[in-house]
């Protein structure tokens, strides 16, 4: 590491990814540190983590203590040490640096996917203290299979569930699955519909069988499961629909049902209270409902497959006047983040379960949920779907409600009658330029988290579809909605505010600003003509030749007046 990496982590204080251990007070024993890189092993996310020896809790760099002898710290032996008192020994980086001319010790911790512990039997896990401040705090069994199940090494729906029998199953539930299937118009795996109970579960991995059923696991139960057995096998397991009206709690129902029946009550209970507006695309009726049945159905799935069966909290469905709130105990899996979410490879908490949905038909068999999500809310002219309330314990969907942008449904439904079909980057793209009004290539690519190459294809492809122009140059190129765009968007004068000036506008508008204030900067050009910095000093460059205007200073220290 160099010299500013290190100082950027030590000003950014201690977190669930850095470590403190500072020796002003008194030496750090080899058993402390042991436990300090256990602690960071066992820590969510796919980061490194750091322990530093030498810097205080409260930043202050005061040193490490020598560990090998008179002014001597060996990091081949430390590294040494922690390998051979950790199981899984633990490889770690170790290296020594002088940082204020004091000697700090920097222990990187690869992201690893099994539990840590010492020799002794000690595991730490690293997490939020009951302050809220990042502590290391004991590493119970349960919250074990939690990580191992959020890093992809355990399926615990595969596990099996102790002491239950085939007699805890129903076969109405049995019933329901193959009901779904035939349902699913295609979208499930036919082949199941006509199997007996037995090879059903079977074939899912339900069961393991030989002739007789011996182990019930965890999906099992799950999917067929009568619901006085998932009350006594699967505590952690439920969900609750409640309809909230500000404070006022409407309807507050906690179901542990299997997931199926539940699947059918939820999507009952959204069709009884979902309502559609109408829109006529030519001759053809365009139902633009409060919130699309299919990313409902996708998002309440997603909660039922990816969340942690191994923590006590329910799934829950809150419908409020202006959203529907959709949550589920246990984090994104890792590997998967917000800035990455609807690019990254599917990672299913629970594959044996997630499996099993899309083989009813229940969810896409693409594996691309989020997707659709995103997709159907864009398409019926709602606001995107947000995921940023979500922390490292619980998964938060909020799916927004309100007023739908019918002009833009509609504007959706003729590319796609007209064999122009809007992909989802294409929607993400113009919702955004719908808001902000105008978008560059870097803001595309965070907005649809791939690269500014990509972004430009995206920009370019609508550009062609001649549903955005672009103005400006290079890294100053902005892109707003084609006049067309507003119109049918039933905005035209937007496209006049947005288009700007014609550059001989933008001249007269510079110099009845000079004569008005005496002078005018590069950045208050731009302003004034709503331009890139850089294009506007290609303008004031250009009336400067015309001999109109005349430039003093350099660089930021320049200005313009007028030529006498």
């Amino acid at each position: 590491m160099t010299e500013i990496e290190i100082r950027a982590l030590i000003s950014g204080g201690e977190s669930l990814d850095v470590e403190f251990k500072g020796e002003e007070r008194r030496p750090l024993s080899d058993g402390d540190l042991i436990d300090a890189v256990v602690c960071l092993a066992n820590r969510s996310g796919d980061r490194p983590g750091y322990v530093f020896l030498g810097v205080e809790d409260d930043g202050r760099i005061t040193g490490a203590r020598p560990r090998h002898g008179e002014g001597n710290t060996d990091p081949s032996r430390v590294q040494a040490l922690i390998s051979g008192r950790t199981r899984p020994s633990v490889s770690v980086q170790v290296s020594l640096h002088e940082i204020d001319g004091k000697p700090v010790l920097v222990i990187r911790i690869p992201p690893l996917r099994l539990p840590v512990g010492t020799t002794d039997g000690k595991y730490l896990r690293r997490a939020l203290g009951g302050d809220g401040k990042p502590a290391c705090l004991p590493f119970h069994f349960h919250e074990m299979q939690s990580l191992q199940s959020s890093r992809g090494v355990l399926d615990y729906t595969a596990a099996g569930a102790s002491e239950a029998t085939w007699q805890d199953l129903d076969p109405l539930e049995f019933e329901r699955f193959r009901r779904r299937i035939r349902e699913s118009q295609g979208r499930g795996d036919a082949a199941l519909q006509d199997l007996p109970d037995i090879e059903l579960a079977k074939a899912l991995g339900a069961v393991e069988a030989n002739g007789a059923v011996r182990v019930i696991r965890v999906m099992g139960l799950l999917l067929f499961g009568r619901e006085e057995a998932l009350h006594r096998h699967l505590p952690t397991h439920e969900a609750a629909f409640q309809a909230l009206q500000g404070m006022d709690v409407k309807v507050n129902d906690f179901f542990r049902w299997p997931l199926i029946r539940l699947m059918d009550e939820i999507e009952a209970r959204f069709r009884a209270r979902s309502q559609e507006a109408e829109l006529m695309v030519g001759m053809l009726r365009v139902g633009v409902p409060d919130y699309p049945e299919r990313a409902v159905r996708e998002a309440v799935a997603n909660a039922f497959i990816h969340r942690d069966y191994t923590r006590l909290g329910a799934v829950h469905i809150q419908w409020h006047a202006d959203r529907i709130d959709i949550s589920n105990p246990g984090g994104f899996p890792e590997g998967v983040r917000l800035d990455n979410l609807l690019v990254t490879a599917p990672r299913p908490r629970n594959p044996l379960l997630a499996d099993a949905f899309k083989r009813a038909g229940i969810v896409e068999r693409t594996a691309r949920g989020i997707d659709t999500i995103f997709y159907e809310q864009l398409r019926n002219g709602r606001p995107v779907p947000s995921y940023d309330r979500t922390t490292d314990t619980d998964v938060m969907l909020v799916i927004p409600g309100g007023k739908a942008n019918l002009d833009f449904a509609r504007l959706v439904t003729e590319e796609s009658r007209a064999d122009r079909p809007l992909r989802l980057d294409d929607l993400l793209v113009l919702n955004r330029i719908w808001i902000d009004r105008q978008i560059d290539a870097a803001t595309v690519a965070v907005l649809i988290q791939k690269t500014e190459g990509e972004a430009r294809s995206t920009l370019q492809r609508l550009v062609e579809a001649g549903l955005v122009e672009s103005r400006g140059e290079k890294k100053g190129r902005l892109y707003h909605l084609s006049a067309a765009t507003y119109r049918r968007l039933g905005e035209k004068a937007a496209y006049v505010r947005q288009r700007g000036f014609e550059p001989l506008q933008q001249e007269q508008m510079i110099v009845q600003f000079i004569e008005k204030h005496g002078r005018i900067t590069r950045a208050e050009a731009a302003d004034l003509c709503k331009l890139g910095v850089r294009q506007a000093g290609h303008l004031l460059a250009k009336l400067v030749k015309a001999e109109k205007i005349k430039l003093h200073g350099t660089r930021k220290g320049a200005w313009y007046e007028l030529r006498s």
